[in-house]
């Protein structure tokens, strides 16, 4: 491992110890916190995202990537099916994506009309401010990267099989529209960045700085949470570790693992 890696890897631990603080003071402040990450594809948010929940506890966090709408969410009023997914009292939600998609991948792609874009972004300024005047804490990221290190991703995830998953046809067929993306994305910033929901932008071209400071500036936008993990003091078992003997109406699994 490098001096850069072993650096980032302790970095990564020491949020990652204030991030489970943060998971805490949650949870028994009953506040509610939702982080919407946006980007390019390949930007690098779904793996900040899985930096970022790696050491909470599960039960005080949820991730919503809402893929496609269906046929009843095609009706419904644009927002709502992403109201149900907004955080309940001491919970932390992470958008992999939102509600601006129908700022800049609809649009980019020809998947709303005109009128539907120019209602999204007239009604997102007073939408967003219900939630933080309901006492939301909302973050809105948007992870930038240049074309050629999203041009590189692109061939990694394409040569990797474990990757090919990543690369969506919406993700291959927006590859030759990096400047009108960008045109998109300028302009959804202009109309709806505002001082109760801001945007915050962070350079994802070295995927490894932008998680440390991604994840270090949302620590510091929630209000301090002074929390530390409580030590454990494990009681010494009395007599012998006992062994796991289980009933013989169930079936082992074969051990194929060979050291």
């Amino acid at each position: 491992m490098s001096k850069r890696d072993k650096q980032y890897s302790k970095r990564m631990e020491d949020l990652q110890l204030e991030l489970a603080g943060l998971n805490r003071w949650l949870q028994r402040s009953g506040k509610r916190l939702a982080v919407i990450f946006e980007g390019r594809d390949a930007a690098g948010k779904g793996g900040t995202i899985k930096r970022i929940i790696e050491s909470m506890d599960t039960r005080g966090y949820r991730v919503a990537a809402l893929g496609k709408p269906d046929e009843v969410e095609t009706k419904q009023w644009y927002f709502q099916r992403y109201v149900a997914h907004l955080p309940a009292a001491g919970e932390l939600v992470l958008f992999d994506r939102s509600w601006y998609n129908r700022a800049v991948v609809e649009p980019l792609m020809g998947f709303c009309t005109k009128p539907q874009y120019e209602a999204f972004l007239a009604a997102v300024p007073a939408f967003e401010k219900l939630l933080t005047d309901d006492g939301i804490i909302l973050l809105k990221y948007w992870l930038t990267v240049d074309q050629k290190e999203q041009e590189e991703r692109f061939a990694d995830r394409a040569n990797d099989p474990l990757k090919r998953w990543k690369l969506s046809p919406v993700d291959l067929a927006s590859r030759a529209k990096y400047a009108e993306l960008g045109r998109l994305r300028d302009i959804m910033i202009e109309r709806t960045h505002t001082s109760s929901a801001p945007w915050f932008l962070v350079d994802f071209n070295d995927q490894k700085r932008g998680r440390i400071n991604l994840i270090q500036h949302l620590l510091e936008q929630v209000p301090r949470h002074e929390e530390l993990i409580p030590p454990v003091k494990l009681k010494r078992l009395k007599g012998k570790p006992k062994r796991e003997n289980v009933s013989d109406k169930a079936l082992w699994v074969p051990n194929t693992f060979v050291e």
